[in-house]
């Protein structure tokens, strides 16, 4: 009997001893299952980070550029010197401008019929529409603020110019040193505007 009672322990022993094997190891296998999802939430996490200060980082680069070359724009227009030169280079172009009106005035009158005023307003306007755009295309070459100078230019010069051109080829006496005078006064006008935009835009 009492080797039945003894092999009846055993038996529950291992069998209980099983369990707890099973158990153990069920537990083991689900918090290394844990560990795993755990790592790959966090690895998730830390990349999601990292890209996010990635983008941020790169946008505060690119702003701190932009504010950079507008400090560097609104330097530049603070220099006197800056005006100084762009006053003097553009004074040239608008002297040759206004001699180039004397000439179209003396060509229109020798070689139209100005009875015709309608076209001859639109030859005039034509040949001083060229012009403004011949010397917008030569400002284009220069910078203000980080813009073209061609951007301060106005096209309503055309119609200061052509209005002193017609008086002038319809006034009842041809007087060039009146047209010198009248002419380079326009052009002093114009002068005037294009520094006022350069200042106030």
């Amino acid at each position: 009997m009492g080797g039945i009672n003894e092999a009846t322990e055993v038996a529950r022993g291992i069998s209980e001893q099983g369990f707890l094997v099973m158990t153990a190891a069920f537990f083991l296998v689900l918090s290394a299952m844990m560990m795993v999802a755990c790592f790959k939430w966090f690895k998730s996490i830390i990349t999601k980070s990292m890209e996010d200060y990635g983008e941020s980082l790169k946008e505060l680069i690119e702003k701190t550029n932009d504010q950079n070359n507008m400090l560097s724009d609104i330097s530049e227009g603070l220099r006197p010197e800056t005006q100084l030169r762009i006053k003097n280079m553009t004074s040239e172009f608008f002297n040759l401008s206004a001699r180039r009106v004397l000439e179209i005035i003396e060509q229109v009158r020798k070689e139209n019929h100005i009875s015709d005023r309608n076209r001859t307003h639109e030859k005039i306007i034509g040949n001083l529409t060229t012009q403004y755009e011949d010397r917008n295309s030569r400002f284009d070459y220069f910078t203000y603020r980080g813009k073209r100078l061609s951007c301060y230019t106005n096209p309503e010069w055309i119609d200061w110019v052509a209005e002193v051109v017609e008086n002038e080829i319809y006034a009842h006496t041809v007087n060039d040193d009146r047209a010198k005078t009248n002419v380079f006064s326009v052009y002093d006008r114009i002068k005037l505007d294009f520094y006022h935009r350069l200042n106030n835009e």
